[in-house]
Parts: C-alpha cells; structure tokens; sequence
C-alpha cells in the first residue's frame, strides 16, 4: 500500500497517527521513515488487517 500524502519534513504526527492505528489493531510494526518515503513493516499474517486498519485510517 503506498500512502498518497506528501508531507512537509517539518509536518509532525504523520508516523504516529499510522503506528496508532496499528496498535489499536493489536499489530506490531517498524516503521523506517527515509527522507522521501517512509516504509512500514508488519508480520505476512497480520498484513490484510494492516491494510484495513490503514485504509480505515485514510477514511477518518
């Protein structure tokens, strides 16, 4: 899933609005943010509610 926001370097709350809604899932997760693209990491089981929890996330 790619995430189509473009966020400032100075924009703060990104990151962690996407671990709060994992861990309200009861997903673990590493999170990599780089300077263009962050890149979130879930267990292959765990993935179709990640994407759900994330989709949920982009509809709030």
């Amino acid at each position: 899933m790619t995430l189509t926001v473009h966020s400032s370097l100075e924009a703060v709350g990104l990151t962690a609005a996407v671990s709060k809604a994992l861990t309200e899932a009861n997903i673990s997760c590493n999170i990599v943010a780089a300077f263009y693209h962050d890149h979130i990491f879930v267990p292959i089981a765990d993935a179709p509610r990640a994407m759900d929890a994330l989709f949920a996330l982009t509809n709030s």
